[in-house]
């Protein structure tokens, strides 16, 4: 069942490398970490979700919103062939209502605060930012190119971008859904400013991010997106 549809575009993408034992507790029963070159990525993810729809139904005043999170990448073994999803450390949205309902449906780790968003286009760059209000305002800002590009095979925006399954980890249950787009296109980007404490923002366990610089930036189009409701739920 479709559960919900929108479309989520200009998706600034900070990449981060991280020691797997850190992911480790956070990861979903039936899953494994999904490694790029050998190399376990972490990624903070700002986005626009638009023209939203639940079950197929316009919810007012929650149409257009941002979204900000901090994610993981997992796979998960199904008959002869791997599910290649994300698990989420923390999802950040400015409207209660839509907290409320992932948490409820999904068991995300929904949580809201102010945010705001400023798109400036001219004719050589592009600008997206993304911020926040915490106990501070954060924020991503990322500057690229106007025109965008066609995905690479095998490159690390693939690999980043196409992850099609939620993974969810409720104590020893595991549920997941399925996520539908289009191959999206990026942005060559240009320059990136950032104002986080993760520490505060996502617990101790990633503090370490503040010292990092990161392994890449990136800027993708996005698309039109479905989610389907999860399809089963495996317990010990």
């Amino acid at each position: 069942m479709k559960f919900l549809k929108a479309e989520w575009r200009k998706l600034a993408i900070i990449n981060y490398e991280i020691d797997p034992e850190v992911l480790l507790k956070y990861l979903p029963k039936g899953t494994e970490l999904d490694f790029y070159h050998g190399k376990c990525y972490v990624s903070w993810v700002g986005f626009m979700f638009l023209n939203t729809k639940l079950l197929g139904l316009p919810i007012p005043f929650h149409r257009n919103f941002e979204e900000v999170n901090l994610r993981f990448y997992v796979k998960k073994k199904d008959g002869n062939q791997w599910k290649r999803g994300v698990v989420f450390i923390k999802e950040i949205v400015p409207k209660y209502a839509l907290s409320i309902v992932a948490n409820f449906v999904y068991k995300e780790n929904y949580k809201t605060m102010k945010m705001k968003n400023q798109m400036h286009y001219s004719e050589d760059d592009f600008i997206v930012k993304y911020s926040w209000k915490d106990k501070n305002w954060y924020s991503m800002e990322i500057t690229a190119e106007t025109k965008s590009r066609t995905m690479e095979d095998d490159s690390e925006f693939e690999f980043i971008t196409e992850h099609y399954w939620g993974f969810t980890k409720k104590g020893n249950k595991t549920s997941e859904y399925e996520v539908c787009h289009p191959k999206w296109e990026w942005y060559l980007v240009k320059n990136h400013q950032l104002e986080i404490d993760f520490k505060q923002v996502y617990g101790k366990d990633f503090e370490i991010l503040n010292h990092q610089k990161p392994l890449s930036v990136m800027l993708a189009e996005g698309s039109e997106i479905e989610v389907r409701t999860k399809k089963y739920v495996l317990e010990n």
